[in-house]
């Protein structure tokens, strides 16, 4: 093997940074957001402090920000509203409706059927709306017919990410493959360029995740069962030997050790409620409102020396703490709900709805936090919250945006503006198919007219946008940028193309894709796709041979998420709603990987070598 001579300064430099960027993008303690904008700072101040003269010229450090104008985040950032536009019209409750009502019929039949519509709908739609339309029903057919949803869940997810890859607008990661391929230079591909080669793979992943997958999948237990415990409202009713007696608030809870929270005070004798402010004093015949555990209520009567109170009577065994009212229900976090990156006390998440936080899980474990904390963590997406209330408010809960509610009972609005959101889709897709406008327009023009519509607000529209997908594409198209100019991705196409040498074309055009493959289940698929772009090309230039087969090598690659929860947003809202394990990814998502890898490797020598 012949190595390549060393590069110069800069792109070495870039290697290494790319090195330790991909490192941080996979930390699961830093903010991936975070990690972006350190990788694309960093970037600015070394051409800064070094300055760079390439063949093209001196690289501009601020030239590295074009990444928050680029036609590729635009048209993301377009598709991801217009996606949230078809959940909050409910324009996809008629699929959903018509779904569930199959799956009395034939199980396996609409096990196939489900398949086969999540992957057609993430053909054109981000594939999170996809999942969160497809969740709650799934779960509600397993609970109705009193069977095991694992067989269902997993391969539902995955056959969103495989109908993502088959047109250039399925995924973010095709925009920025073919953005990053058309911005040096080469032909664009269309939206439909590569769809038979996709297809063909596709049908064999849907026939894989429908036949094998459920075979392949444990029995899972779900993430948060009904079993747990309760909240209760009850009263401590302040007599004159009581400990609370001629306190203040801010002593009560020392005394209980911080745990205690009171909700409101009686005061009599005219019954009115006194806001429980820190220097409050506690007078006899006061009765606090306290909201907790049974165990902790008693612990806070014996504490303070009161008398625990269920409503009006005295809590003995002929009058217990009753819940008849109150009903559990699980909410799945996903971006829109505008939670993530908020604690629940800064989104004063109780108080707004009305109901009590339970528990919270968290990649498919609870999280071993006490009750008084869950409202301290900072959310994430796809966490899972265990919450109790009242039929009428778990109801307008429901109604909430953003909001994933997996009773087995949720129903999604179908509103007037459902055929409003459809018509902006079909037209997005269309006059991008035909050529009659770019995608990047279209779809702003398709954003602009659901605002006038009303079918979203701004608010809305800010909820559906993700920091997280705005600073990654961001980042990795500057990283890209940066190896392309300084020489460091034709160094890294030079030293693959020597590894290897013994292969023919298609192999190597097959070792690209499995390269891409493994890194795109250990780092965010948008940065493995846009550094793998340029590194393409370059293979395939150096090797004489077509460029069009090694971008779509690269596209295809990046998509092959599978293997891990964290390797896409919607692997983990699946694994938490369905409390599969980091495991059940793995037996699932490898096979399918090398499965696809091999048909997608052969197909594309096929079509195009």
């Amino acid at each position: 093997m012949n190595i390549p001579d060393i590069p110069n300064n800069h792109a070495l430099l870039m290697l290494i940074i790319t090195v330790v960027a991909l490192y941080f993008f996979r930390r699961d303690d830093i903010p991936l957001e975070t990690s972006s904008l350190a990788v694309l700072v960093v970037l600015c101040l070394v051409f800064t402090i070094f300055p760079f003269e390439g063949s093209a010229g001196h690289l501009e450090p601020s030239s590295l920000f074009f990444g928050f104008g680029h036609e590729a985040l635009v048209t993301v950032c377009a598709l991801m509203i217009i996606g949230h536009s078809l959940v909050r019209t409910g324009a996809l409750e008629p699929v959903g409706r018509n779904l569930a009502k199959i799956w009395k019929i034939s199980p396996t039949l609409s096990l196939l059927l489900t398949l086969i519509i999540a992957g057609s709908l993430s053909a054109v739609v981000n594939n999170t709306p996809i999942v969160v339309l497809l969740l709650p029903i799934l779960i509600s057919v397993a609970i109705r017919t009193k069977t095991d949803s694992s067989p269902m869940l997993l391969p539902m997810g995955l056959a969103t990410l495989v109908g993502g890859m088959t047109t250039t607008i399925g995924t973010s990661t095709n925009l920025l493959v073919v953005s990053v391929a058309s911005d040096m230079g080469l032909p664009r591909i269309g939206m439909f360029d590569f769809i038979v080669p996709a297809l063909i793979a596709a049908a064999v992943a849907i026939s894989y995740l429908w036949i094998i997958a459920p075979k392949l999948l444990p029995k899972r237990s779900p993430t948060l069962p009904d079993t747990s415990p309760r909240i209760f409202t009850a009263y401590l009713n302040i007599n004159e030997e009581s400990e609370a007696n001629g306190k203040t608030v801010a002593e009560l809870i020392k005394l209980t050790d911080g745990q205690m929270k009171i909700e409101s005070i009686q005061r009599s004798p005219d019954n009115r409620n006194v806001f429980p402010l820190p220097d409050t004093l506690i007078k006899v015949g006061d009765r606090l409102q306290v909201n907790d555990y049974p165990d902790q209520l008693k612990e806070f009567e014996s504490v303070i020396d009161a008398t625990l109170y269920s409503g009006s009577h005295k809590m003995d065994e002929d009058h217990p703490l009753k819940a008849d009212k109150q009903i559990l229900a699980e909410i799945v976090v996903i971006q829109a709900s505008g939670l993530v990156g908020r604690t629940l006390k800064h989104a004063n998440f109780a108080h707004r709805y009305g109901i009590s936080v339970i528990a919270l899980h968290r990649e498919g474990k609870a999280m071993e936090i006490g009750r008084q904390s869950i409202g301290n963590v900072t959310i994430r997406t796809g966490d899972v919250l265990l919450v109790q209330g009242e039929a009428e408010q778990i109801n307008e809960l429901k109604e909430s945006r953003g909001l994933l509610i997996i009773d087995g009972a949720a129903n999604l609005p179908y509103t007037k503006k459902a055929p409003i959101s459809l018509a902006v889709l079909a037209f997005v897709v269309l006059s991008a198919a035909v050529g009659l406008i770019p995608i990047a327009i279209s779809s702003m023009c398709g954003v602009l007219v659901l605002l006038a519509s009303k079918c979203l607000d701004w608010s809305e529209i800010s909820n559906a946008l993700s920091t997280q997908v705005i600073l990654i594409v961001v980042a990795s198209l500057a990283l890209g940028s940066a190896m392309m100019q300084t020489g460091g991705a034709e160094y890294i196409a030079q030293v693959f193309v020597a590894a290897s040498s013994g292969l023919p074309p298609a192999g190597i055009l097959s070792a690209l894709m499995l390269l891409l493959a493994v890194l795109t289940n250990i780092v965010s698929n948008n940065a493995a796709a846009v550094i793998g772009t340029p590194i393409a090309v370059s293979v395939a230039q150096q090797l004489n041979v077509p460029v069009e087969p090694f971008i779509l090598a690269v596209l295809f690659g990046a998509n092959l998420s599978y293997a891990t929860p964290m390797a896409y947003k919607t692997n983990i809202l699946v694994m938490n709603a369905g409390g599969y394990q980091f495991s059940d990814f793995m037996k699932v998502g490898i096979p399918l990987i090398i499965l696809m890898w091999v048909v997608l490797s052969f197909l594309l020598s096929w079509f195009y070598l």
